[in-house]
């Protein structure tokens, strides 16, 4: 369920703003759409368990709230950025 080790670095990497960068909020929004698609996947084999999906929520309102965030900050990277991740609204 968690993200190995190869994958955070290509993400980091592929979403980084400048060198080196791993708290921008694109690379902390592709971090945890990473972790939210696995949640989801785990989800749908083990529907009844309740704490995945509390965590799922929760991962869901941080992702929400660094887009709010760079939504009132940068418009065109908010722009960029959901359409590169391919996330609604």
């Amino acid at each position: 369920m968690s993200i190995t080790a190869e994958r955070r670095t290509t993400l980091i990497g592929e979403y980084a703003t400048k060198p080196g960068d791993t708290g921008s909020p694109e690379v902390q929004v592709a971090l945890l759409s990473e972790r939210i698609s696995n949640l989801t996947e785990h989800l749908k084999t083990h529907a009844k368990d309740f704490h995945s999906r509390r965590g799922l929520l929760v991962l869901v309102g941080q992702r929400r709230g660094l887009l709010d965030y760079l939504k009132k900050k940068d418009q065109a990277r908010y722009e960029g950025l959901i359409g590169r991740l391919g996330l609604r609204r």
